[in-house]
């Protein structure tokens, strides 16, 4: 068993400039709204969800991205909104939201 019920990592990775990379599309700013947002809603602790930051997932190019443990559900996402569909859907219903995958 899982000491989190869902672990989401955050690529906040910053590459040479003229390099795509998850860290020009504010990532970090995102997860840290991500993480506050998991707390807010009193999700944030064992046997609930934890937010990360992750260096580099190797996927920048589809970025920005984060991923979902335990199903190894990989999301893009571009705002706030489409964050706060990943929460409710995902990690609150259990849902994947399919128009993120990638």
């Amino acid at each position: 068993m899982s000491y989190y019920k869902y672990h989401v990592f955050f690529c906040t990775n910053k590459r040479e400039p003229g390099v795509q990379c998850c860290e020009q599309c504010n990532a970090t700013e995102i997860r840290a709204y991500a993480k506050a947002k998991i707390k807010e809603l009193g999700l944030s602790g064992a046997g609930k969800v934890r937010i990360n930051t992750a260096g580099c997932l190797d996927r920048c190019e589809l970025g920005p991205v984060l991923v979902v443990y335990p199903e190894e559900t990989w999301y893009s996402y571009l705002d706030r909104e489409d964050i706060d569909e990943i929460i409710e859907k995902h990690l609150i219903g259990g849902e994947v939201v399919e128009r993120l995958l990638i």
